[in-house]
């Protein structure tokens, strides 16, 4: 149950999540930065490989290409792109199934999730006179979340036992 009873908040909130990814396009231009010292002028044929690896979730792959070409820690973050790479990948690896969302036909790059915020949640937010406790905020958005993921009646066909 959520705060005073309300079954919204753990019900909806228990419903099945998508994965949690790293944005793809992101992601690509830590390698854009790297390649520069990696590939020279075949950068944009290394790039597309490495971003086809990391869609079959080859990102160690990614990184054994990446290690030889590590900057030493003497040279300064700004001068150190294959660093920054190799450190941004190896710190996200729980969050690069990118084979598992497209497989599940999941957005991977930002582009879609933003059009998703302005649409199922700003929509909402920003109508006139509207306004909102953290409490009834947090409930409203994850029932439009339900709703925008086609997952409306599922919730309720859970929730009416419990509310009942």
């Amino acid at each position: 149950m959520g705060p005073r009873g309300s079954p919204i908040k753990s019900s909806a909130r228990s419903a099945r999540r998508p994965p949690i990814l790293v944005d793809f396009y992101h992601l690509c231009d830590y390698l854009a930065a790297a390649a520069d010292v990696v590939a020279g002028p075949e950068k944009a044929a290394w790039i597309e490989e490495k971003k086809t690896w990391l869609k079959a979730n080859r990102w160690r792959d990614v990184l054994d290409t990446l290690h030889p070409y590590v900057e030493p820690d003497s040279v300064a973050e700004d001068d150190a792109p294959v660093r920054a790479c190799s450190r941004y990948i190896s710190n996200r690896t729980e969050l690069l199934d990118y084979q598992g969302a497209l497989a599940a036909d999941l957005p991977i790059g930002s582009g879609a999730i933003e059009s998703a915020h302005r649409y199922v949640i700003q929509s909402r937010l920003k109508r006139a006179g509207a306004w909102w406790t953290l409490d009834n905020l947090d409930n409203m958005l994850a029932l439009r979340i339900l709703r925008a993921n086609r997952e409306w009646e599922d919730y309720w066909s859970e929730v009416q036992p419990v509310a009942a």
